[in-house]
């Protein structure tokens, strides 16, 4: 079924900005649809760029234009420790590997070949595991790993040493890595030796540097969601393909903050 949705802003708005603030796509995208005649207002035939849709206006993408926007491989996998997110270095293996039609959890219209580019957007180190997103597409890339990304990421972690109201504190704001301050976390005990950390940055093996800097030594690690995008009950070494929902949300959430 097509993409539709009536505007119900207070104020007419350029089409493309409106399409990039709804997480459909970026305004180049949405230009590039609109120059291919793929953009309907109330039945009517988008011609102009810069374009208006007033309230109350309809708004519709057709099918061709959703295939479009979708031809860019992008996938969701559940890391195991041990596999690298990463370019992989002397004998590691990397995360990327696992997307194969064997390991595939659900349905695919596609099966990624050795000729998709699919990067990871985001770090997982090779200790940790959870969910990996690996995509071919750069306008999501900018929204997740772009310098003003405001996607956050939400992590289980477990921990040896002794959790204190103080130490939670700090890591929830006061420290730095590398001479630089690192942005407000949001830190919950929830079990004994339990943390559930929720950021909006990645700076490498963040997490654990975090916990070193309070006495504490991550002995697990995994990541259960970014942004809109949650692991679930996708199987550990599985693979599902991104949806177009999730897309959205995720260049939604992007500028969210």
């Amino acid at each position: 079924m097509a993409w539709t949705r009536t505007y119900d802003g207070a104020e007419p708005q350029r089409v493309n900005k409106w399409l990039a603030q709804s997480g459909v796509c970026s305004r180049r995208e949405a230009e590039a649809l609109i120059e291919s005649g793929l953009v309907r207002i109330d039945g009517e035939r988008v011609n102009d760029v810069g374009r208006k849709i007033a309230p109350g206006q309809t708004l519709v993408l057709t099918d061709r234009a959703e295939a479009q926007l979708g031809a860019q491989v992008s996938v969701v996998i559940h890391k195991p420790v041990g596999l690298v997110s990463a370019q992989p270095e002397g004998d590691q293996v990397p995360a990327v590997r696992l997307v194969k039609a064997d390991n595939l959890f659900g349905e695919a219209a596609v099966i990624p070949d050795a000729r998709a580019s699919l990067a990871p957007l985001g770090r997982l180190d090779q200790d940790s595991r959870g969910l990996l997103i690996l995509s071919e597409d750069g306008v999501l890339a900018k929204a997740l790993i772009g310098p003003e990304s405001q996607v956050d990421k939400e992590y289980l972690v477990t921990v040896s040493g002794k959790v204190t109201r103080e130490k939670i504190l700090k890591l929830r704001h006061g420290l730095e890595l590398d001479g630089r301050a690192l942005k407000p976390a949001k830190v919950k005990q929830e079990d004994v030796q339990v943390l559930r950390f929720t950021l909006v940055e990645g700076r490498n093996r963040q997490i654990r540097r975090m916990c070193e800097l309070v006495g504490l030594e991550v002995t697990d690690l995994v990541r259960l969601r970014i942004g809109p995008v949650e692991l679930g009950d996708l199987p550990e070494g599985k693979w599902r393909p991104l949806t177009a929902g999730e897309r959205a949300g995720l260049i939604a959430a992007s500028t969210a903050g």
